[in-house]
């Protein structure tokens, strides 16, 4: 289902105003699409909750879900920007042009030391560099420990952050133009997209409505966590051989 198309009447718009009674003047585009993807994410939260091995990502992106920054010789601290919704992995380019996964930092298991106690510090003061091998998150920092040092890592695109993020969000606009843009869910739950939009207007002007709407939202997004949480079924069921004993 495209986002909208006042010619066909199959548009997630379309199908708010058939819900609500409404049309752009009563239920104005722009309201439409801020409440759309509000929904989206919404949706794309859940889903990142539940998604199992094979993970949840808007099918409207054109690049995967990865970043490259680059690095500075001695120093720790490294931001990221606030579409990514979790922190999957992270890597530094060693010399030999290879990615190496860190392990992720867990501060009791420096015992009752700091993280520039346990690594160290030259006699500056500053962090001792070396080939990174663990890093730690704090809010929107990367830190890496040791810090990394020229003469063992590329500086240059020298970490890359594997993520999830949010949902791929439609242009608002408030003209009444084709979006032949489809939601980045799977086409059975589009109208999901629907129902959510449609239940705040309905809550104030349609008042009956929203026991059906409520219901439909809640029965819908129960399939559709269902569907993240066991789309990975190759690998989950796979034969194995069993052990015979012979006696």
């Amino acid at each position: 289902m495209i986002f909208y198309n006042a010619t066909t009447k199959q548009g997630v718009c379309q199908e708010i105003d058939r819900l609500c009674d409404t049309d752009d003047t009563s239920y104005p585009r722009l309201d439409k699409t801020s409440r759309v993807n509000n929904s989206l994410e919404e949706l794309a939260g859940d889903i990142i909750n539940e998604d199992g091995t094979w993970q949840y990502d808007d099918t409207n992106y054109t690049d995967h879900p990865r970043g490259k920054g680059t690095l500075v010789e001695g120093q720790e601290d490294y931001s990221f920007t606030s579409e990514y919704l979790q922190i999957e992995a992270v890597e530094v380019l060693n010399t030999n042009t290879q990615y190496i996964r860190l392990l992720p930092l867990d501060h009791r298991e420096l015992g009752n030391l700091s993280p520039q106690e346990y690594f160290g510090v030259d006699s500056s003061g500053n962090p001792v560099k070396s080939m990174p091998e663990y890093f730690d998150i704090q809010g929107d920092t990367i830190r890496l420990y040791p810090a990394p040092a020229a003469a063992n890592v590329t500086l240059a695109n020298g970490l890359r952050v594997w993520f999830k993020r949010t949902a791929k969000l439609f242009t608002a606009v408030s003209t009444t133009a084709a979006d032949s843009t489809e939601p980045g869910l799977p086409s059975t739950h589009h109208i999901l997209l629907a129902y959510m939009a449609a239940l705040p207007y309905c809550a104030i002007y349609k008042k009956d409505r929203v026991g059906f709407l409520m219901k439909k939202i809640i029965d819908m997004k129960e399939t559709l966590l269902e569907h993240f949480a066991h789309r990975e079924k190759s690998k989950s069921f796979r034969i194995k051989t069993k052990k015979i004993n012979f006696r």
